[in-house]
């Protein structure tokens, strides 16, 4: 994969369910993690006492979190709106030169900061909540 700028990954939400992705946000920085957490069946008549682990079973996850500013007011209010009612719905991940990524997800954190002479932004965290689809872009 060649080299790729930051905004080259782009975040989207569906917040009504219906399959109308929208950017919610300027993220200026960001970082999407794939994690594998594998079932450990290692016994006492391991070869070795090494680990062993058993094939295809565990969990998958993917986390995100960014920081920046929210495109407009209705974007800030519907991600809010998120958080408080702890609901999960479709986000959209679409890295270019890479692929797109779509689940549920739960906003694990947001928070907000700002300077005095300085535009408000805020950090987000997402963690998926269900089945994650993964497209390679070609």
């Amino acid at each position: 994969m060649s080299v790729k700028t930051g905004r080259d990954l782009l975040l989207k939400l569906d917040h009504d369910n219906t399959g109308n992705f929208k950017s919610v946000a300027g993220l200026r920085s960001r970082r999407i993690a794939f994690n594998a957490n594998a079932a450990d069946i290692t016994t006492t008549e391991s070869a070795g006492r090494w680990r062993e682990l058993l094939q295809g079973s565990g969990t998958r996850s993917v986390s995100l979190s960014g920081r920046g500013i929210f495109r407009d007011d209705d974007s800030s209010q519907q991600v809010q709106a998120l958080f408080f009612a702890s609901q999960q719905v479709p986000w959209r991940l679409i890295i270019n030169g890479f692929g797109q990524i779509e689940a549920p997800f739960h906003i694990s954190a947001l928070e907000y900061a700002g300077e005095f002479n300085g535009e408000m932004n805020y950090e987000l965290a997402l963690e998926s909540a269900g089945q994650v689809i993964f497209s390679a872009l070609g």
